[in-house]
């Protein structure tokens, strides 16, 4: 059973399956994150929704390009939760199933092609407090608590 992080679903709610591939990019003691301004400003570990047809490691690279424009090599597979949402940008109500990966930022390509975001360093214990879901936050303190 795959854990449930963040708020709880609402009764009558319809909820679309949203299957989503998000990096922890570690330096040092700094996380690489996306900021997106809209609709609400928040950082977020950077990575999204798998596409139809789409391999998670493909989309995960796709997605962290997008919205950092950095190259990135993957170490493993942290684990995964489900976070029951509104989705804004979609005006839909989902399900995210929310895969977490560690990996290792490469080099810099290019400025986030995603409109809204941005790349941001930030001190891990400052992300601790800033990223934007609870999801998130628990996943960075794992990772930091185990091997690289």
């Amino acid at each position: 059973m795959i854990r449930r992080i963040g708020e709880a679903v609402k009764p009558g709610q319809r909820y679309g399956l949203r299957p989503g591939v998000y990096a922890v990019l570690l330096q040092g003691d700094q996380i690489l994150t996306t900021f997106q301004a809209n609709p609400v400003p928040e950082y977020q570990l950077p990575g999204g929704g798998i596409d139809r047809g789409e391999q998670p490691i493909a989309a995960l690279h796709r997605e962290v390009m997008e919205e950092t424009g950095w190259r990135i090599s993957v170490t493993r597979r942290l684990g995964a939760f489900r976070r029951f949402c509104y989705m804004p940008d979609y005006d839909r109500w989902a399900e995210k199933l929310c895969t977490i990966y560690l990996a290792r930022p490469v080099r810099p390509i290019c400025p986030p092609t995603e409109a809204g975001h941005s790349a941001v360093w930030l001190p891990t214990d400052e992300a601790l407090a800033r990223l934007g879901n609870a999801g998130d936050r628990a996943f960075l303190a794992q990772a930091l608590h185990q091997p690289r």
